[in-house]
């Protein structure tokens, strides 16, 4: 884990060489560090790096989309093959019919001259 480093000394000479007295300067480096240590512990409560995605992560989530994706599409064309064996065998079914049905008519009608 990384830590933030800040030189107290430094900041606390400079703001006595920009004019302030030497416990205004201290306080302000006390507040400083404290606002500094509250915005740390604030990024690390909100952005946990259990919530961070990896490439790795994104790479298996795209393979198992694809392999979703594939077998969506082997069951589709299943399903095609299907609905178009039985659109066959109905056409087929309907034109036997309409064969039985034209003989009929055609016999009755012999039938009767």
């Amino acid at each position: 884990m990384t830590t933030l480093t800040f030189d107290t000394h430094a900041f606390v000479t400079e703001l006595k060489q920009a004019g302030l007295s030497e416990p205004q300067a201290e306080a302000i480096t006390r507040l400083h560090q404290q606002a500094a240590s509250a915005t740390i512990d604030y990024v690390k409560h909100e952005h946990s790096l259990e919530n961070v995605v990896t490439n790795k992560d994104l790479d298996a989530r795209i393979k198992e989309t694809e392999l979703t994706i594939e077998l969506v599409r082997s069951e589709l064309k299943r399903d095609i093959a299907e609905t178009k064996a039985e659109l066959i065998r109905w056409v087929v079914a309907v034109g036997l019919l309409q064969i039985t049905i034209i003989t009929a008519l055609l016999l009755k009608l012999v039938g009767k001259l």
